[in-house]
């Protein structure tokens, strides 16, 4: 596994646009202060020229986003890669996607939700460490919390073991400014399917459930590979469920194991599901223990804070990560090897 370089003083940070831009008001207010909040904590940036436009959620043409990537990879005056903001679309950027190019500079790339689009295959298929937490929207409130703090740390490579948060966001505060912070009100509790304590160790991937389940089986899945590769770490998975009902839950694990996603796996861990929606009545451990994890006897955890519903653990997608949930609590420890 290669480990690009972490944050520096004086390194730069390249933040484009492979997903949506924006021209609301109150987005284009976020990604100012974000702008400003991140300078003021020392971080040089080079933004997108596309952060502030809006076609259909994206943030130009897929020809456009493709080459803004490759371009913020060839330059040698950005040291890291921080996507500015989900969306929908970021597939369709991939075919224009210079791979070989990243090989051949490889640099941390950092994201959340649908940037998992270019997480994943830089991962799966070219060997190279990501990072799934934060998108740089993400640092455009006022107040931060402390996984903003612990997603910094981490880019920094000052910090490489978590903890679950004490609060989690069940529900968002009104939009009025854009500068709204975490509305922190639930109680977090990590959970198992059979309700027992669970220690994991193994090579962790994962990112986004909706998005995974896109690329399955594409030429931009490369879980075969690195499968058989990692056998011996043994593979832990980790899903953020974003807007996936209960029932396509079920069928998307049917089809990763149908493509050998299982093989090796050691344990899956889920984030909260960021909706809840299902037609025969399924909660998420019904669901869980309904579907094809059941029969393959894998170690499940779910409501961890990898989740849509902040906060949220960064993660080192290729690392050997320890994972413990104990009395409902848990921890993340990440080893770059």
């Amino acid at each position: 596994m290669i480990y690009p370089s972490f944050l520096r003083e004086n390194d730069t940070i390249g933040v484009p646009t492979p997903s949506a831009g924006s021209k609301d008001k109150k987005k284009i207010n976020r990604y100012k202060n974000a702008e400003k909040k991140l300078s003021e904590l020392g971080y040089k940036l080079k933004l997108s020229k596309n952060i502030y436009n809006n076609i259909n959620g994206r943030s130009a043409d897929k020809k456009t986003r493709g080459k803004e990537l490759n371009e913020m990879f060839k330059s040698k005056d950005i040291d890291f890669i921080l996507c500015a903001a989900g969306g929908e679309f970021l597939v369709e950027c991939l075919p224009y996607v210079d791979f070989n190019l990243i090989k051949e500079n490889p640099k941390f790339v950092a994201g959340f939700s649908d940037p998992t689009g270019i997480l994943f295959p830089i991962t799966t298929k070219y060997d190279i460490a990501t990072i799934y937490g934060n998108n740089f929207s993400s640092f455009g409130m006022e107040k931060y919390s402390r996984s903003h703090y612990d997603f910094l740390d981490l880019i920094k490579g000052n910090k490489l073991t978590f903890k679950s948060y004490p609060l989690y966001e069940g529900e968002r505060l009104k939009q009025k400014t854009g500068l709204e912070s975490y509305n922190l009100k639930k109680r977090v509790k990590w959970k198992t399917l059979n309700d027992k304590d669970i220690k994991l160790k193994g090579r962790i991937i994962g990112g986004c459930f909706d998005i995974i389940a896109e690329l399955i089986g594409t030429k931009y899945d490369g879980m075969k590979e690195f499968n058989e590769k990692y056998k011996d770490d043994g593979i832990i998975w980790y899903f953020d469920n974003c807007e996936l009902s209960m029932e396509e839950t079920i069928r998307v694990l049917w089809k990763m194991n149908e493509f050998d996603y299982f093989k090796y796996c050691k344990g899956v861990i889920f984030g909260r599901f960021g909706i809840e929606a299902s037609g025969l009545g399924y909660d998420v451990k019904n669901c869980l223990k309904d579907s094809i994890l059941s029969d393959l006897k894998i170690p499940v955890i779910y409501d961890a804070d990898i989740s849509h519903k902040a906060e949220t653990i960064p993660i080192i997608n290729g690392s050997i990560a320890t994972i413990e949930c104990i009395k409902n609590k848990g921890t993340i420890s990440f080893e770059l090897k």
